[in-house]
């Protein structure tokens, strides 16, 4: 017991900053400055060992608890998944250290962060909204980051001084620098699921080569098979988590009052070519083919 509160000690008294939920984005954030984290993967039994593996490879010091995690913390990074956000705000407020900065990183609509600011700041914690701006790989730590609300420039000041090399305070409340990246993602999502649609069509018709030539033809630079793949990619790997990320933004547009037909199409087909689970292999033709074989009806 002693040898135990003595590691649980020493995780607080070394720790930078603190993770809470561990995925893609916490790896990719992990090993500038000393930290730990808890997820809750760790508390099922079948998925507590590769987790735990996840967090040993990024140099990253497992809690088994929330409470053990945010002991002490003064700084925390949130990068749980979409439906948690708000979850993973408000269970954690009690356990928060007067002062201490939550950076929610999760892409989620403004309304949702400000109820999990509400929670935040009314436990003595401060509450930063940060929106991540590009994938995180390659990018890590040089990922654009824009933060937002009463705390941020702490919160900037924090995240440079963890290691983050891009990072932009600006102007307004919480919600303000998640309304540019649900509102970004309008377009640069939807343009995934566009392509999808097209290229899917394509494929089924026989037509793909000719179609690249006619994109190709009118287009304003880059070539449209490189955009293609690029594209069918992101949605094969990420579709699930993009498709739960749409669905804040569907919240966003809604709040705004301006219309989100197309953006819940969009969530429809990430998630409809999420959730067919395959790995994508390389070129574009190589994904069609796969896309075209299992997709039918899945990706409709």
């Amino acid at each position: 017991m002693a040898a135990v509160l003595h590691a649980a000690y020493a995780r607080r008294m070394t720790a930078a900053f603190v993770f809470i939920g561990f995925g893609e984005a916490g790896a990719a954030f992990a090993g500038v400055a000393p930290a730990r984290g808890y997820d809750l993967a760790t508390d099922d039994p079948a998925r507590r060992s590769a987790k735990l593996d996840d967090f040993a490879g990024a140099g990253v010091a497992a809690c088994d608890t929330a409470a053990e995690a945010l002991g002490g913390a003064h700084a925390i990074l949130s990068l749980v998944t979409a439906d948690q956000a708000l979850i993973a705000a408000q269970s954690a407020a009690p356990l928060l250290e007067n002062g201490a900065l939550w950076l929610d990183m999760n892409s989620v609509a403004p309304d949702t962060k400000r109820a999990a600011a509400a929670a935040v700041e009314a436990a003595g914690g401060r509450y930063v909204d940060v929106a991540i701006m590009a994938p995180v790989h390659p990018a890590r730590q040089s990922v654009p980051l824009l933060v937002s609300g009463p705390h941020a420039e702490a919160g900037a000041a924090l995240l440079a001084e963890i290691g983050f090399t891009n990072v932009t305070a600006i102007a307004g409340p919480v919600g303000a620098a998640s309304s540019i990246k649900m509102i970004r993602s309008v377009m640069v999502k939807g343009l995934e699921a566009l392509t999808a649609e097209c290229f899917l069509a394509a494929h089924a018709a026989g037509v793909t080569e000719q179609l690249l030539a006619s994109l190709d033809a009118g287009g304003a630079g880059g070539g449209w098979a490189g955009k293609a793949d690029y594209n069918l990619e992101r949605m094969m790997v990420h579709g699930l988590r993009r498709a739960a990320e749409m669905e804040e933004v569907v919240k966003t547009l809604d709040a705004l009052g301006t219309g989100s037909a197309m953006t819940r199409g969009t969530a429809e087909r990430q998630r409809a070519i999420g959730k067919l689970g395959l790995a994508a292999p390389e070129g574009l033709a190589a994904k069609l083919e796969m896309l075209g074989t299992y997709g039918k009806g899945e990706a409709a």
